[in-house]
């Protein structure tokens, strides 16, 4: 039961450094929008795919920022 409470914190810390990353929102493209929100989907994702392990964690943020960018691409 430990290991489910440590990733719903990591998870829930993701997203806290997710939102806070995006303090300067307003003055970002929309290619750079989609490529941060595809990271913090991506690693959420990822974290709680892996049950909180932080490769998981880390490869579904970096999975996710690829994905986000190219969709960023085409608007």
């Amino acid at each position: 039961m430990k290991l489910k409470t440590a990733s719903m914190s990591l998870a829930a810390a993701l997203l806290a450094m997710s939102a806070a990353g995006c303090s300067s929102w307003d003055s970002m493209s929309s290619r750079q929008k989609s490529t941060v929100t595809g990271a913090g989907v991506g690693g959420l994702a990822g974290a709680v795919i892996t049950n909180g392990g932080v490769l998981g964690t880390v490869g579904g943020a970096a999975i996710g920022g690829v994905i986000g960018d190219q969709i960023g691409k085409r608007r």
